[in-house]
């Protein structure tokens, strides 16, 4: 039987659907790649009118407060001076399930932040945890239709599940997270939040810094078991939303502090590990925490579906002194999520209240199209340059520009000197409890003993003992156990 040939839609032979094209090795994503902007345009169509991902969801408006001085690393306005607060909506979220799904499920949070700032809207969307389960966005359409309901059962397949992990490796470090206790937060408000992407921060000289964010609870972390989380959703599907709803109502305004850990840009290309391997963290002790300010959320929206339903993140919506890395995951998703939002909500969408800008007025050449509110006069020319005192550019770059080398092509990422799939996966269990080992062990087996098929159970089995050889045994036991009932 010879082999299917994959093809693009348009029917040309596919020569790499594991690693998007760079301008070198370890460069940023080149436009030109047909396949990858085919597999993510069509995969931000596939569902009308839901988000894809992310489409149960909740929100809150709040404030940001800079408590400490990081203008060293960044020139970013809204970061300038302690003291200074800036407007903000934060969106919560689950991953994998529709709109009518449950809150209180195993599942990784979205943690979407926009700040109305007086240099633009900035948006930061990340996670509840600091790694994501693949490292190309090529993946991403991959990865979530085996997560999502099945086309011919409708319900998500165990057999899907691990099969995807089975051949990604690199996703032990991020099922080990949500396969431990913090996999089900106990409430949005019980969970950290982090940028998880490495990011460009760029100061007044010029100065080139990447950070990674990490958005700490001061309520505390709190999570509940499969069994609280069953009973849970049994009396309260919405649990979340009317944890948060409820707390922001009585006065009691949830808070996080946000810290980053910076790396001096040069550092980058000789450490260690690649540092924008989204499945991966930078050690503390290499690059400590640096307290910057603390996110407070103080006031519901009035409308779920004008302000939570239909607020659009886009993280290339950055402000001077903030930028993006080469995160080939980042680089991907500053196409797929602007263009998600201009599916979804159409072109105009930024025009709606919760996402056009507060601190400020955009002002450009954008016009027409479906729901437009803003047109401009007779007086307003719909080009530039222009004689008419239109608005301009300003020549001054919003971050330092990354170097670039090598040929064009689809490549791997680039090999560190310690780069490895499984060692923080293994680090992150040794660091557990006894009791935080065996409800882990649980969660994954409890899911894994229901694929049919043995390969892919020693598959996933041999990435869980690469980690470490305890977790890959208790396993192994595990689920044999449960197969043997």
């Amino acid at each position: 039987m010879s082999k299917r040939v994959l093809t693009t839609e348009s029917g040309a032979p596919v020569a790499d659907n594991q690693n998007s094209a760079t301008a070198g090795v370890g460069g940023p994503i080149l436009l030109q790649d047909q396949h990858l902007l085919e597999k993510l345009a069509r995969f931000n169509r596939e569902r009308i009118p839901e988000r894809v991902v992310h489409a149960r969801g909740s929100g809150a408006y709040g404030y940001f407060e800079v408590t400490d001085d990081v203008t060293a690393y960044t020139k970013a306005d809204f970061l300038s001076e302690p003291g200074k607060k800036t407007e903000t909506f934060l969106r919560f979220s689950t991953v994998a399930d529709s709109l009518g799904g449950a809150d209180a499920v195993r599942d990784p949070r979205g943690f979407a932040l926009k700040f109305y700032t007086e240099e633009g809207n900035y948006d930061l969307v990340g996670n509840n945890t600091p790694v994501f389960f693949i490292k190309d966005p090529i993946k991403f359409p991959d990865f979530i239709h085996s997560q999502k309901r099945d086309p011919f059962t409708g319900k998500q397949e165990p057999d899907n599940v691990w099969d995807f992990w089975a051949h990604a490796p690199e996703a032990t470090h991020q099922v080990t997270w949500l396969m431990g206790d913090r996999g089900i937060p106990a409430s949005y408000r019980h969970m950290n939040g982090y940028g998880s992407h490495t990011y460009q921060w760029t100061n007044e000289a010029g100065e080139a810094f990447f950070v990674k964010y990490h958005f700490k609870t001061n309520q505390g972390i709190r999570s509940l078991s499969g069994e609280q989380a069953a009973e849970l959703v049994g009396k309260d599907a919405n649990s979340h939303q009317t944890d948060l709803l409820q707390s922001i109502e009585r006065g009691v305004s949830p808070s996080w502090t946000l810290y980053v850990q910076v790396m001096p840009a040069a550092e980058a290309a000789d450490y260690r590990f690649n540092p924008f391997d989204l499945t991966k963290v930078w050690p503390h002790s290499d690059y400590p925490l640096r307290r910057v300010g603390r996110l407070v959320l103080d006031r519901n929206p009035d409308n779920v579906f004008a302000e939570v339903e239909q607020a659009a993140f886009s993280p290339n919506n950055f402000v001077p002194g903030i930028g993006p890395s080469p995160d080939k995951m980042l680089q991907g998703r500053l196409f797929a999520y602007a263009d998600a939002h201009r599916y979804r909500l159409g072109v105009n969408h930024t025009q709606l209240p919760v996402n056009a800008p507060k601190a400020t007025v955009a002002d450009n050449y954008g016009r027409d199209g479906y729901m437009a509110t803003r047109n401009g006069s007779r007086h307003d020319k719909n080009y530039e340059p222009n004689s008419y005192s239109g608005p301009a550019q300003t020549d001054a770059a919003l971050s330092a520009p990354l170097a670039i080398h090598g040929w064009t092509g689809t490549h791997a990422a680039p090999q560190h000197a310690k780069d490895d799939d499984f060692f923080q996966a293994g680090e992150l269990y040794r660091l557990m409890s006894e009791d935080e080992k065996g409800r882990l062990i649980a969660n994954i087996a409890g899911g894994l003993s229901q694929v049919s098929r043995e390969d892919i159970i020693e598959k996933n089995i041999a990435h869980f003992a690469a980690a470490d050889a305890d977790y890959g045994k208790r396993v192994e036991e595990a689920v044999r156990a449960l197969r043997e009932d």
